[in-house]
């Protein structure tokens, strides 16, 4: 894999992967600020040009590590991500049914959002 930088736009709720000034792939997420604060990954995407490069796990552990760093959980509602997590549980803490509860009704009340 070529070498691949990832950004965090917390203000866009995008975690970008770039290889040189080219953005290979993004989680699109959201902060939940109640019943607990958690980041929520609603939406990864690899650009074809860029598949099976192993992008999209390195934008799910990066995001974890964000989690870590910033003790703050994630609560995944994206697909890839709750696979992602299921395939690495020492680095992917399962999510309080409650915030994950409460990130599916945040997503409910914004349509729009994504």
């Amino acid at each position: 894999m070529s070498e691949i930088t990832i950004r965090d736009d917390r203000a866009r709720g995008l975690l970008e992967a770039y290889s040189g000034d080219e953005v290979a792939g993004r989680i699109q997420y959201f902060v939940l600020e109640s019943p607990g604060r958690a980041l929520v990954p609603v939406h990864t995407v690899v650009e074809p040009a860029h598949e099976g490069k192993g992008i999209a796990g390195s934008l799910a552990r990066e995001l974890y590590a964000i989690s870590a760093r910033e003790g703050v959980p994630v609560a995944p509602l994206c697909p890839y991500v709750v696979k992602w997590a299921e395939r690495h549980p020492a680095e992917a803490p399962v999510a309080d049914p409650a915030l994950l509860d409460a990130a599916k009704a945040w997503l409910e009340a914004h349509p729009g959002r994504f």
